[in-house]
């Protein structure tokens, strides 16, 4: 019905960039909307943590440890969201996660893609 696909993971060296993109897609027959989306992380034994989130009025929110280093964006003819990440750290390794906030069929859910590897080596 719903589906998140994450592109833009890999390995980089510190100091590094990379650009993850997700594109949410849904089934023919539905009418939805996109409300907040976000980046999403989870380092191995860690919880998984909020790194940037976006509203539908493209108002933004970093974690501490990201800001001034990624910036995210979206494109809502596209229903794209987009992690710039500038000079990577090793700290930054983790599954990235998309996540966006639907309204389907008047049904507000959360959804997630199925996460990208980020690894970033020292």
């Amino acid at each position: 019905q719903v589906q998140l696909a994450e592109s833009g993971g890999g390995l980089v060296q510190a100091g590094g960039s990379l650009r993850l993109s997700c594109v949410a897609s849904i089934s023919t027959g539905y009418t939805f909307r996109i409300n907040g989306m976000g980046w999403y992380r989870q380092a191995p034994g860690k919880r998984r943590e909020l790194v940037a989130a976006i509203s539908s009025g493209d108002i933004t929110n970093y974690a501490d440890s990201v800001k001034g280093r990624f910036t995210i964006s979206r494109d809502n003819a596209k229903n794209a969201l987009y992690l710039q990440m500038n000079s990577l750290k090793p700290e930054d390794t983790a599954v990235y996660y998309c996540n966006a906030d639907m309204t389907i069929d008047y049904i507000r859910g959360d959804y997630w893609g199925q996460g990208t590897q980020v690894t970033v080596s020292s």
